[in-house]
Parts: C-alpha cells; sequence; structure tokens
C-alpha cells in the first residue's frame, strides 16, 4: 500500500493517479486541503514568472501546463466538477518608469529563450483590460499562461478520492517508521474530539508531500514562506485575465475568477511557521494592487488567509527517491505547487526522467 502523507493539492493529485491505476493508497493528513492550497490563487503561468535564475524551474512549469488541460478535463469528468479553469493568458504590468526599465529587460530576455510573449503599450494593455489605470505605462502578454481555482481543484479530488474509496485518514504524521534499510509506515496522532491514543500504519511505500512541514519528518532541506493573501467580491468580474504588476519594484498580482470573485496577493515572508494575517500585510498588498487596479477599493472583502509555501535553497521541487528505501518526496513546491501537481504526479509514476532529474533529491546530498 502507498500512505501519502499530505493533503494538499501535490499529495491528492498523487493519491488520484495512484488509485485511477488501482493501486491501493491512504492519505493522511489533520486537515486536508486546508494548507498552502487553500491559501494559493492557483496561476498556471511558468512564462509570467520566469526569472532570470530559474531557467530549470520554467522548464518544469511548462511542461506541467500542457497536462493541465488533460489533467482538469479527466477530474471534472469524474467528479462533474467546474474547476474554472481559464486559459486567457497573463498581463504583466508596469507601473513606473523604473518598473517599465525592468520589464524592458524581462522582455529582452524571454525573447532570448523564445518564449511566446508581446510587448504593449500602456494604451494597448488598457485596451485588454479597461479597469486597469491610467498610470500603466505598458506590459507583456503571456496568452499561453492559465490559472485554476485551486480552491475546487483540491474539493474536485477529494470527491473523486472518495468516489475511488481511498481511505483519508485524519491523523498528523509525527515519525516514519524505519528500520536500517528501509521505511514501512509512518506513526500517526490522531486529531479531534476523541484523543486517540497514536498508532502505526504501515506501508509499502510512503510518499511525503506534506509541504512546508517535510523536514520534521525526514532530512530534506524545506522551509516555510509565508504568504498573505485575500479575496475580494463583485457581481461581475472586473479582469478578464489575470494581472500581474510591478509597482516602485514591489510585485502584486490580480487572479479573477468566473463567479466575480478577486484573489489579490501576495507577501513573501521568511517568518518560519508563523500564519497570522497581519493588518501590514494586506496594507502592502492592497496598497501596490490598487495602483494597477483603483476599482479593487470598491470591492466586497471576502476572505483573508497566510499560506505557508514550502521553499527550497534553489526554488525547484524537490520529487522522487529519498536515497532511503520505500520513501519518495514530493515536496518544495515553493510557489508552483498548483502548476506543478500534474508533472509531480508524472515523476513519481516513472515519467519525464529528463525533468525528473531537474528536481532530484539526491542535488542536496
Amino acid at each position: 500500500m502507498h500512505v501519502i502523507v499530505g493533503g494538499g493539492i501535490v499529495g491528492l493529485t498523487i493519491a488520484w493517479h495512484l488509485a485511477r491505476q488501482g493501486k491501493p493508497v491512504t492519505v493522511v493528513d489533520p486537515a486536508p486541503a486546508s494548507g498552502a492550497s487553500h491559501a494559493a490563487a492557483g496561476m498556471l503561468a511558468p512564462v509570467s514568472e520566469v526569472t532570470y535564475t530559474e531557467e530549470p524551474l520554467l522548464r518544469l512549469g511548462a511542461a506541467s501546463l500542457r497536462r493541465w488541460p488533460d489533467f482538469a478535463a479527466e477530474l471534472a469528468q469524474e467528479t462533474g466538477a467546474g474547476l474554472d479553469y481559464r486559459a486567457e493568458g497573463t498581463l504583466d504590468v508596469a507601473f513606473g518608469a523604473d518598473d517599465l526599465a525592468a520589464l524592458d529587460e524581462l522582455a529582452a530576455f524571454m525573447d532570448k529563450l523564445g518564449l511566446p510573449v508581446e510587448r504593449l503599450t500602456g494604451r494597448e494593455c488598457r485596451r485588454l483590460e479597461p479597469m486597469l489605470a491610467p498610470s500603466v505605462r505598458g506590459g507583456l502578454l503571456a496568452p499561453g499562461d492559465a490559472w485554476v481555482d485551486p480552491r475546487r481543484v483540491t474539493r474536485a479530488l477529494l470527491a473523486a478520492l472518495e468516489r475511488r474509496r481511498v481511505p483519508l485518514v485524519l491523523a498528523r504524521a509525527t515519525e516514519l517508521l524505519r528500520d536500517a534499510e528501509k521505511v514501512h509506515g509512518v506513526r500517526l496522532a490522531p486529531v479531534g474530539p476523541e484523543r486517540r491514543e497514536p498508532y502505526d500504519l504501515e506501508a509499502e511505500q510512503v510518499v511525503l508531500a506534506a509541504g512546508a512541514w517535510s523536514g520534521e519528518l525526514f532530512d530534506v532541506p524545506v522551509r516555510p514562506v509565508k504568504g498573505q493573501i485575500m479575496r475580494l467580491r463583485s457581481r461581475e468580474p472586473l479582469l478578464s485575465r489575470t494581472v500581474r504588476g510591478s509597482v516602485h519594484g514591489s510585485p502584486v498580482y490580480l487572479v479573477p475568477r468566473g463567479d466575480g470573485e478577486l484573489v489579490v496577493g501576495a507577501t513573501q515572508e521568511e517568518l518560519g511557521f508563523d500564519r497570522r494575517v497581519t493588518a501590514g500585510g494586506l496594507y502592502e498588498v492592497l496598497r501596490d494592487a490598487r495602483e494597477l487596479v483603483p476599482g479593487i477599493t470598491e470591492l466586497e472583502l471576502g476572505d483573508v488567509v497566510a499560506g505557508l509555501r514550502p521553499g527550497t535553497p534553489d526554488n525547484l521541487p524537490i520529487i522522487g527517491p529519498s536515497g532511503v528505501g520505500g520513501l519518495e518526496l514530493a515536496t518544495g513546491h515553493h510557489r508552483g505547487g498548483v502548476l506543478l501537481a500534474p508533472l509531480t504526479a508524472a515523476i513519481l509514476q516513472g515519467e519525464e526522467s529528463e525533468l525528473a532529474a531537474l528536481c532530484a533529491p539526491g542535488r542536496f546530498a
């Protein structure tokens, strides 16, 4: 039996793929779909998120984005759930002169990589998104980028696993059971009012997909990176596509949902396992977003949340055999957990060997 430790979008996707192959699998998580996946905006944007030092991450993201249409269609067909998967592209805009200069440099870098982007003037940006501020100087359109609602995806995955009778154990994994040669299960501390005693769950294969908490169970270089994010509501969508921007060097994004919700985020804070939502963090996000789209201040505040992204030293995920028998790793996805979920499951099934080498755990040996 496979035991998946972690009930976020990565762990649930792995479990679903195993279940579809007829393999026995159990998911362990004290509160499934309530962590980073619950907070995430759901951008599937490897092109617009590219940076100068992360070309390997671009390759991983582009490969996983190609898998997303089939992944979304198959999950929707199995569960009948709408995922709000959309592929109208990402518009990356600049607010000030310095922001525009940085965007010009990024455009040149993207051109060298052969990425499909279109350089736009401020007027052309506003033609695509009329709610943008007049002060927007210019932008880049990445037409191939997409986005999805992660909360709908995780609900659909949980429903799909329930239909396939995959056990979901509401417990916290406190320790890996191992002998000199391999891992053979996990020790669990149940949650809830019954206060049951810890017990052991045996497994032929354990997949550690516990996000920022993975390092508590195995020596893996994953740290929490806090992100505060808000959700606003209106009757009609304010934007037709994802808008990313830089305001005096500070990044911000706005992701629209089909039901009028607008996700605005997010901070990046190195504060350990601090999950508090702070006035200062939300102020920074709202301040910068308002510079790009002034109309957001008229929207209803729907939800605020802080999630902990699992970061690694090189910003690449850690996927594959741990070096200890019976234990595979699927963690360290940082900002890309939603995007990389389908690829992660494929790598663990032995596919994409060239890409698997980029995120192999052995690189930190």
